[in-house]
């Protein structure tokens, strides 16, 4: 896509036009990509054995604090690229490119010294059990300790090729490296590796997939570095201006919070989880994999919406940035409606392929599935609501206001959410700690439909 292509994209094509050049690849990447990680779940369940999948709940924490690394430098970074594009300032752009590829670098490597230091600990802490610890560990080894720097890097380079007009590329690597991840996981588990090994074989295979899709969306950034304000050379990273290295941090530290307070949650669940049983930890654990598909499709539009919401922003044409925004709002509700029937109607027989109930220990296997397909019917309804979530913190970071997001961030998790996960945790069990979800995320979403009007307001008063 080319220059004067790329503003006719982001400046005159019809608002579902755009948004779906950007959103459609985006969607099918995520898609993707969550497909490759529930045939891990999928796979593992062939065993039977619910310790395997309750330990690959625990490790879905740390896969999550990877994301939220990544957007650090790649919401940061990307956002502003797509407002200096909007401003016409394509050197300043370049050179915050080049800043959030070596930055990513850096944290990558720290993360994946520090997590490999403390591994065992933090397992613990996260909710492993001896029954579970030695799976968690197989797991993380490959996907986390070894696998940060080509995961957290793939993730960055993608949000900046999006955020530049080149959605397809980066969805196009995104993807690759999932369906690679599907062909390799059954050769791994079950062909390669002995029995007992299935943890670590589908830890293999989705390292080798990542460090492939790594290598592809490092080829497609250095292409696109040819017409997009684009760079990894050294040279233009330190020409990074403080002005811009503050709106890349003001915008990237609350995306990176708002997805490390997820994680905390998700913490939280996995602990509470646990201290029931670690067959109701493996029944959330299949929960927290199913819902994520309308969760994925949503992330998707949003992040589709974010680079034109952004360009128009800084380029003055409010009228279209809020058009844009009004749109994308009405395709999300649409998809969490529509989620909510299929996975009340389905939710024994969606959990049911999770875990293999005539291998292994049946009796486990089937309390496990009655638990996942409770949690499920609960936590679906929450689907609305949380899109209301994503898509108020995409605008606001798309507008570069980096304390709104931080404060949306801080009241959804610690004042909403979690809050409500050990109250009615202790007042109704189980169910109450499935129950939380919604109640938490509807409280969040009422709260950021205020901020984001409030915040348009502001901008309208001073103009």
């Amino acid at each position: 896509m080319q220059i004067n292509e790329k503003k006719e994209l982001f400046e005159n094509t019809p608002i579902p036009k755009a948004l779906a050049t950007l959103a459609v690849p985006t969607i099918i990447s995520q898609l993707i990509n969550l497909i490759y990680n529930m045939v891990d779940a999928f796979f593992i369940g062939r065993t039977g054995n619910s310790y395997m999948m309750a330990a690959t709940t625990l490790t879905l924490t740390m896969t999550m604090m990877n994301v939220a690394f990544s957007n650090l430098f790649g919401v940061g970074g990307g956002s502003l690229i797509a407002r200096l594009m909007g401003m016409k300032k394509d050197e300043e752009a370049k050179s915050v490119g080049a800043f959030s590829f070596f930055g990513c670098l850096a944290l990558s490597f720290c993360t994946s010294l520090l997590i490999f230091f403390f591994l065992n600990p933090l397992l613990y802490f996260l909710g492993a059990s001896e029954m579970t610890i030695e799976y968690a560990r197989q797991y993380t080894m490959f996907v986390i300790v070894i696998g940060s720097i080509p995961t957290i890097l793939s993730l960055t380079l993608a949000h900046l090729l999006r955020n530049s007009g080149y959605s397809s590329q980066a969805s196009m690597g995104l993807s690759g490296g999932g369906i690679l991840n599907m062909i390799l996981d059954p050769l791994f588990m079950f062909v390669i590796l002995p029995r007992g090994l299935e943890v670590t074989g589908a830890a293999l295979a989705t390292l080798i997939s990542n460090v492939l899709a790594c290598a592809y969306l490092l080829y497609a950034y250095k292409k696109a570095s040819l017409t997009a304000p684009l760079s990894f050379k050294w040279s233009d990273a330190v020409k990074i201006t403080s002005a811009n290295r503050k709106g890349l941090f003001t915008v990237g530290i609350p995306s990176a919070i708002l997805t490390g307070l997820f994680d905390v949650a998700n913490i939280c669940v996995n602990m509470l989880a646990s201290a029931h049983s670690d067959l109701v930890l493996a029944g959330m654990g299949i929960v927290m994999k199913v819902e994520r598909i309308p969760n994925a499709i949503n992330v998707g539009l949003c992040q589709g919406m974010l680079p034109i919401v952004a360009y128009n922003y800084s380029s003055g044409n409010h009228e279209r940035m809020k058009n844009t925004i009004g749109f994308a709002r009405v395709c999300g509700l649409g998809v969490s409606f529509f989620s909510i029937i299929l996975l009340q109607t389905c939710a024994r027989p969606v959990t049911n392929l999770f875990l293999n109930t005539s291998a292994g220990d049946a009796e486990a296997a089937l309390m496990t599935i009655g638990f996942a397909s409770l949690f499920l019917r609960i936590r679906c309804i929450a689907s609305p609501v949380q899109f209301i979530n994503y898509h108020t913190s995409f605008c606001m970071q798309a507008m570069g206001n980096g304390k709104a997001t931080m404060l949306h961030a801080v009241v959804r998790e610690l004042v909403f959410y979690i809050p409500f996960m050990f109250l009615l945790d202790k007042l109704f069990g189980e169910v109450g700690l499935a129950s939380a979800l919604p109640v938490g995320e509807a409280c969040g979403a009422i709260f950021a439909l205020l901020l984001l009007r409030y915040v348009l307001k502001k901008k309208e008063e001073s103009i």
